[in-house]
């Protein structure tokens, strides 16, 4: 039975998602309460999140199914200053067009994982640059900048990390921590907001909004972050050396999401199936005690769990048939991601180096060469040996395609158009 009142913290404990909190007693008691109002902050630096950005979505979610009120907040001002947490160097600087179409592609996936409206307990997004602005600069640094001492402000990571590494932290950088303290003042106001969320690498900054808002406007506001995960071998969640597992599909096929999870390495099955699924406690505990090729199958569970939730019932259904179709039966499942070639272009030749790289399976094509060096190239499940070689239409096979494969697990397909 757990030690906590409220479900909220129960099962924030229970699913690992608990790092650090202000007063884990008096916000479990207030989440037992009532529903209580939360916020996390994404500054739009992309298109689209990635994997790293899915333990506070993920967090989200678990807050509104257990009766609160989640805030999604849009760094659309926040993100014209840029946060040096974790960062050796100034983020790039983005327009406002820049600015607008990232956010316009981030929104999107919040509405798979949260419902918005009008309820008490309806997800709400919110954008910063509202207040940010137009703030007066003199009044703010009067009436705010009043409560925050260079000596403070010097000791926490996001900016003591970059010194102490002798990187250059600019002005601009060093105003982040005081607007992020401000927007959760603003919220608490605006939206009866008595709690921020974020990574660890967020302590410092949410510590900086819970005494503001104290200091300011005598309010009992809380913090609480989650671990930052890397993967068991110490990897940073959501890259991986072929580049970022983007949550949109327009920028990362569900196929290669379905296989970022399918290739987890064992050590991560458990953590991944409590942070990143649904499923009940106890199945999670059968599933991670699998062992040798029987864990493959706890793999598969946590693929078809963590799609389904991003991409849907059907792309995680597909996916898995085609993994199952190209891996295990030799196949071509239909989902593996593909190119249009023109015929004539087929017809003339393309040489195998590009044609890896057009295919995304190398990143140049003096990669796509090492690949070939190492015998790890095939074309319709043919080693490649000459890095000379060329692809034409006479490759193409019974299904009207060309297969490509880089090692055993990446694939592609060159359909001609």
């Amino acid at each position: 039975m757990s030690q906590y009142k409220s479900d909220f913290i129960s099962k924030l404990v229970e699913r690992q998602y608990l790092h650090q909190c202000t007063d884990i007693e008096a916000l479990d008691a207030k989440a037992a309460g009532g529903p209580v109002t939360a916020y996390i902050g994404f500054d739009c630096t992309a298109p689209s999140l990635h994997v790293g950005s899915l333990v506070p979505i993920m967090l989200l979610r678990l807050f509104q199914q257990t009766g609160h009120k989640p805030i999604v907040l849009m760094g659309g001002g926040t993100t014209k200053v840029g946060d040096p947490s974790g960062k050796d160097d100034q983020r790039k600087l983005l327009d406002d067009a820049a600015i607008a179409a990232n956010m316009a592609g981030i929104k999107s996936v919040f509405k798979k994982f949260l419902t918005f409206g009008d309820g008490p307990t309806d997800a709400v997004m919110v954008n910063n640059a509202d207040w940010l602005e137009n703030l007066n600069y003199v009044s703010f640094l009067r009436d705010y900048g009043r409560h925050f001492t260079i000596n403070r402000m010097l000791s926490f990571d996001s900016v003591k990390l970059r010194l102490d590494r002798e990187q250059p932290l600019t002005f601009l950088e060093f105003n982040y921590m005081i607007l992020q303290a401000y927007d959760f003042l603003e919220l608490a106001n605006r939206h009866s907001v008595s709690l921020q969320m974020g990574g660890s690498d967020q302590w410092g900054n949410i510590i900086n909004g819970v005494e503001l808002g104290r200091r300011v406007a005598e309010k009992q506001l809380y913090g609480l972050t989650t671990p930052l995960l890397t993967t068991a071998s110490g990897a940073k969640m959501g890259k991986t050396v072929d580049g970022a597992i983007w949550l949109n599909e327009d920028a990362f096929s569900a196929y290669d999401y379905w296989q970022y999870w399918r290739n987890c390495e064992d050590a991560d099955v458990g953590r991944f199936l409590r942070l990143f699924t649904e499923m009940p406690i106890e199945e999670i505990e059968r599933l991670e005690k699998l062992e040798g090729a029987e864990i493959n199958d706890a793999k598969k569970t946590l693929a078809d769990e963590a799609t389904q939730l991003c991409r849907g019932d059907k792309a995680a259904e597909l996916a898995r048939s085609t993994a199952e179709t190209t891996f295990e039966q030799g196949g071509m499942g239909e989902d593996l991601p593909s190119i249009d070639i023109a015929r004539a272009e087929l017809d003339a030749g393309i040489g195998v180096l590009a044609a890896f790289t057009m295919a995304g399976l190398s990143i140049s094509n003096g990669e796509a060469r090492r690949l070939i060096r190492g015998g790890g190239a095939k074309v319709n499940d043919q080693a490649v040996s000459d890095e000379k070689a060329t692809i034409s239409s006479e490759q193409i096979n019974s299904d009207g395609v060309i297969k490509l494969s880089a090692g055993k697990k990446r694939h592609a397909l060159i359909k001609p158009v």
